[in-house]
């Protein structure tokens, strides 16, 4: 007999084929297929006349096959099917392609309820590849609302419906009742088969709001309880308790006066790293909003104290910019700064590992080489990663386990709306950093389309002429034909703008070089050596080049606007004006809006907010590395409120029943157990 965690194999009509097709979307057992829900769904409640129908729009309509399908063959793997269909208001040609089995199926005379696509000519309707069934066939796929479900190779909407179906009937009774009974009616959400019953098979889209609204809190409740999880964890950590000390003498060594955001983010970890558990903050501040300084300010803290502090950046080259920075900053204050990366000789190497073991170093500047297991630390005291959403939990967890219990401080220029901080980052206090530097240069950005290319080859040849250089981010490597609308490749691009400019130094960078490869082109960029630098989003978060003026994204719109805020963060960092231009051909109304707010404002956080709005957390980081636990149905942009609430219930549980100890919560407490499992292996 199946129950929720039967492999998905030994489901009638799954078999091991389709079972692998379903691995790839996530689902293993029956509990994963009932918990895998439709992305979104068709309304196919409402019958439409023929003759009601308008250009364009998806109808049902109940017609009377008027003749005989009839058979085509074209060419060579090409047939179809034709055939008229009635009614009182008007008639519609039916095409079906390579499928010949319909011939068969419908004969002339047939009551037939069809679903699809209505085009008009003229007065002549015609609908293609319709979806069909006899009026009394009671199949359900006219007349209800119908899921629609993520796909991959080998699957087909019929498959998943039909399993889901299957899956439901067996175990519907045994699914978990995760929420407390009080929650549950405090909250007025409906029991957990009835929720999973109709967001697969809604009866109306009453039931269907009543499901989501069950299911969206639940998910949203689950991961408030793994956060305060965490949370308790660490506040019961202890962790080194440094000294206090009057952070005005590090100030005064400083060439310009510290902003008072970055004033008060060292103030809020100075507190936690003196109060006795161990720190874990994330520092977040916009592009060039001198978040490196607020680090050397808590480096230059804990060497004070005794202790080494390590650094780690995410590629070579950030590093080495790190490390050329943190030097400047404290090496006049007698700061003994190391660096160790994968490029160095194996004798560099030695040397600094020997000197780091040995606590002739104060400070260590690396990649992912400073966890390696033969690098041993004497005291180390503060962990600093940049950022931290490209970074693995196990890579952080390694470089803390090298030493007990060390202060954590992480950095990241991606500005994320407070309230989504809370769930990316729910087992880190947040510093905020929302104040530029004096001098910083404000960037002007402009959203063109192909018709200022001209326009935009002048400008370029001006800039480069005035000394300066330029960045210009393509969406994708190399040319795709099967793209629907041509979008400009980085190799493509780089090659037109040889021709374009023979006199200009043209070089192209992108992910799937070697790093060495990748690092030696950005790096002659920096140094001056290429006047224009063609690349993909690579260059996101990347090597400082001061002298880099102007920044064009070509394909604008296939960009989230925190991605194009990122990517405009790459120029202005100098003392030269700066320009952001935005290429883009797309004539929908939302890329207009979202493009104008880039034109608007510079506020990082302004942007993430409108890009939350727009898009929505799954794509608000351009790919999954960001680390946020995959939602099923919850949206962090929209279900704030819910949030809200799922939030204050998991607190007020939690003071009941801090460890989810009781019977009545061993359902709850096996999803939270969960839940932490996924964030171990990725999340946080």
């Amino acid at each position: 007999m199946a129950d929720l965690n039967t492999d998905v194999r030994f489901i009638k009509g799954i078999g091991e084929k389709k079972a692998l097709a379903l691995n790839k979307l996530g689902v293993f057992s029956l509990y994963d297929l009932v918990s895998f829900f439709p992305r979104r769904y068709e309304d196919r409640t409402k019958f439409r006349l023929i003759g009601e129908t308008l250009d364009g729009e998806t109808a049902c309509i109940r017609a009377i096959v008027a003749d005989t399908p009839r058979l085509m063959r074209i060419r060579r793997g090409m047939e179809l099917v034709k055939f008229r269909a009635v009614d009182e208001s008007g008639s519609v040609d039916i095409t079906y392609f390579n499928k010949n089995y319909v011939k068969d199926n419908l004969n002339r005379g047939d009551q037939v309820c069809f679903f699809g696509r209505i085009e008009c000519k003229g007065v002549r309707r015609s609908m293609v590849n319709p979806v069909y069934e006899h009026e009394d066939s009671g199949k359900g796929v006219t007349g209800r609302i119908v899921p629609v479900y993520r796909m991959t190779a080998g699957l087909n909407q019929r498959t998943i419906t039909q399993a889901v179906r299957q899956g439901l009937d067996a175990c519907g009774e045994q699914l978990p009742e995760a929420l407390p009974e009080s929650v549950r009616e405090r909250q007025k959400l409906v029991q957990a088969r009835y929720a999973y019953e109709n967001i697969h098979f809604p009866a109306d889209f009453g039931t269907l709001e009543l499901a989501r609204r069950r299911l969206i809190f639940e998910e949203l409740f689950v991961l408030s309880c793994a956060l305060n999880d965490l949370r308790h964890k660490r506040d019961n950590d202890d962790g080194l308790k440094l000294p206090a000390a009057d952070f005005e003498e590090f100030w005064r060594t400083l060439p310009f006066a510290p902003t008072g955001a970055q004033r008060r983010a060292v103030a809020e970890a100075a507190a936690d790293m003196c109060g006795g558990r161990a720190m874990s903050r994330l520092v977040q501040g916009d592009v060039g909003s001198g978040k490196t300084l607020v680090a050397a300010a808590l480096i230059w803290f804990t060497q004070r104290a005794g202790y080494t502090s390590a650094f780690m950046a995410p590629t070579e080259i950030l590093a080495e910019q790190h490390f050329v920075t943190l030097s400047g900053f404290l090496a006049p204050l007698g700061l003994r700064i190391g660096k160790l990366t994968g490029a160095m000789s194996a004798k560099e190497k030695r040397e600094v590992k020997a000197a780091l073991k040995n606590g002739e170093i104060d400070l260590i500047v690396g990649t992912h080489a400073l966890f390696s297991e033969d690098v041993e630390y004497r005291d180390l005291g503060l962990v600093v990663t940049d950022e931290q959403h490209r970074f693995g939990v196990g890579q952080r967890a390694a470089l803390i386990g090298k030493g007990t219990r060390p202060h954590v401080l992480v950095m990241s220029a991606t500005p994320i709306p407070r309230t989504l901080a809370l769930i990316l980052y729910g087992d880190l206090d947040v510093s905020i950093i929302d104040e530029l530097p004096p001098g910083r240069q404000k960037v002007d950005t402009f959203a063109v389309d192909e018709s200022y290319r001209a326009r935009l080859n002048g400008f370029i040849r001006k800039l480069v002429g005035e000394g300066r250089q330029v960045f210009v981010v393509c969406p994708m490597v190399e040319e795709n034909e099967e793209l629907a609308t041509p979008l400009k490749s980085a190799e493509e691009h780089a090659a037109a703008l040889r021709e374009e400019f023979p006199e200009l130094r043209v070089a192209c960078v992108h992910g799937r070089m070697k790093p060495k490869d990748k690092d030696a082109v950005m790096r002659a960029f920096a140094a001056g050596e290429s006047d224009i630098l063609v690349s993909t989003t690579v260059i996101e978060v990347g090597v400082d080049v001061p002298n880099a003026a102007l920044m064009i994204v070509e394909n604008a719109e296939r960009f989230g606007l925190s991605q194009l805020h990122q990517l405009r963060g790459r120029v202005g960092r100098g003392k030269h004006k700066s320009w952001c231009i935005l290429v883009s051909d797309s004539d929908s109304e939302e890329t207009r809006a979202r493009l104008e707010v880039m034109c608007k404002t510079n506020d990082g956080f302004q942007i993430a907010e409108k890009d939350l709005q727009l898009r929505g957390p799954g794509d608000f980081f351009g790919s999954r590395q960001h680390g946020l636990p995959e939602m099923h149905v919850a949206d962090l942009g929209a279900d704030m409120n819910v949030l809200q609430e799922a939030q204050k219930e998991a607190k007020l549980l939690l003071e009941s029943d801090p460890g989810l100890r009781l019977p009545e919560h061993a359902a709850l407490r096996e999803r939270v157990e969960k839940l932490l499992e996924k964030s171990a292996s990725g999340w946080n």
